[in-house]
Parts: C-alpha cells; structure tokens; sequence
C-alpha cells in the first residue's frame, strides 16, 4: 500500500493524486531477463495509449494488451519503482518514461549492418532504427553491386572499410544479416571493433566473449514453436498417445515461465 509523502504533485508532470514519496526509483536492483524481455513490449503499449490521449492505465488493462496476467505487469513494474497508486493506476506518461529510461532509450546507440540482402535491406528501412536513439551508422557488404547505394541516406561500403568506419564512429550494437557461413568472421570483426553487443540472424551459433551481449533472431526457430504448439492444440499426432493440453505461446517476446 502506498502512503502519501510530503512529496505529492511536486514531480513535474504528475498529478498530487499518482504522485507520493514512494514514486521515487528504488535502489538498483537486477532485472531478471524475462522481465527485460517484457518491458519494450509495455512500452509499445503505452506509447500507442499516451499517442490516443490516454492519461492514465492499469495493470489489468496492460495485462490483456501484453497478454499475461495482471501480478506479473505489477511484478515487472516494480522493478523499475513503485509508480502506480492502487484504486488509480499508473500514470501513462510518466510509466513509459520510466520504461524508456531504463532500457536505455533517447540516448545515442550507434548501429551497424552486415549483410545487406533482401533480409538487411528490409533490416535497414526498419523504423526500429530510426527512433528512440538507435541511429544507424554503417552498413557493410561484400557484393560490389551493392557498394556505393545508399538506404536512408547511409551507403553501403565494402567490408574492407569496416576498421575505418568504426575508428571515426564506434558502434554500440552490430546486427549480422549474413550467409550462416560468414557469420562467425563477421561476429569476430564486431568484438575487435569493440561493439559490445551483437543481434544476430544468420542461423548459426556464435562464439564471443562473455562480455559481448549476443542475442539470436531465427524465423526457422520460431516456426518450429508455433509448430509445436499447434501440433498439440489441434489433437494428438496420428498415431501418437493422448498427451495433456499444453498453453499456448504468449505474445511474441513475452514467452517465459510463470516462475520468472
């Protein structure tokens, strides 16, 4: 239960009635990985809400847009600070501005892609590039038709050039967009750059160092869950035994474990 504070209606933005002593963050605290994994889902929601003139939400009404249950939103939420007022809800504005700011958002993360086929071109033009600080600085190929074109504005330059690039502008985030093959190479040339995390969709496993954030995008994986999930939803395999019914898969991002 939240106690009003001295402090009511003096955070710029929020009304007296959201606002208490117990808005502000609490102490730094580990985020679990699922709940990382949740939170850009939240703020997509609440951006498309505080976009439509919403002023304020509840951890019910996210819970159904995110489609998990209510505890986990207010579980998830309570990392970041004790921001909502029961009986009132969260502010929309000021939520997502705490979501923002802990994932790092409205700062200046340079990118980079490798691999500029029909899957990096459709990478490049991703508006997801081009907003909440994420700006994309290079993109490398090794086709000589492709060098000297331009997406947005940027134009792809030889892989030779990479060192080069990076040494006037280094990269916070390498995205790898090629042949399953040249993935390992290209991985290797991102960590001796100094890029400290890299997205990778060719479908092979990476080797980096432990401190290099590695995360992996395989539409074949993902199919085969869906696969999964709906063999067993629509009935036993022929010929296989009865099997108890499964839960479906969540929203997309937001498949984890009840525990987590």
């Amino acid at each position: 239960m939240i106690v009003p504070g001295d402090h009511a209606g003096l955070v710029p933005g929020i009304p007296a009635s959201l606002a208490s002593g117990a808005m502000a963050p609490t102490p730094a605290r580990r985020i679990p990985e699922a709940t990382v994994a949740r939170l850009p889902v939240y703020q997509r929601i609440l951006l498309d809400l505080v976009r439509a003139g919403v002023t304020t939400v509840a951890s019910d009404q996210l819970a159904e847009l995110a489609r998990v249950n209510a505890s986990k939103v207010r579980k998830d939420l309570s990392f970041l600070g004790s921001f909502g007022t029961r009986g009132s809800g969260y502010d929309a504005e000021y939520l997502l501005q705490q979501i923002d700011r802990e994932l790092g958002l409205g700062g200046d993360w340079p990118v980079v892609i490798v691999g500029l086929g029909n899957l990096g071109r459709a990478l490049a033009n991703s508006p997801g590039f081009h907003s909440r600080g994420f700006r994309l600085a290079g993109l490398f190929d090794v086709e000589r038709e492709l060098i000297g074109t331009r997406i947005r504005g940027v134009a792809i330059r030889h892989l030779d050039e990479f060192g080069a690039v990076a040494t006037a502008d280094p990269p916070a985030i390498g995205v790898i967009a090629t042949p399953a093959s040249d993935a390992q190479p290209v991985a290797d040339l991102l960590v001796e750059a100094g890029v400290g995390a890299i997205l990778n969709f060719a479908p092979r496993v990476l080797t980096v160092p432990a401190q290099v954030l590695l995360r992996y995008v395989d539409l074949s994986i993902e199919l085969q869950v869906m696969s999964f999930y709906l063999s067993r939803r629509d009935g036993p395999r022929p010929g296989a035994a009865a099997e108890p019914a499964l839960p479906g898969p969540r929203a997309l991002g937001l498949n984890s474990s009840e525990s987590a």
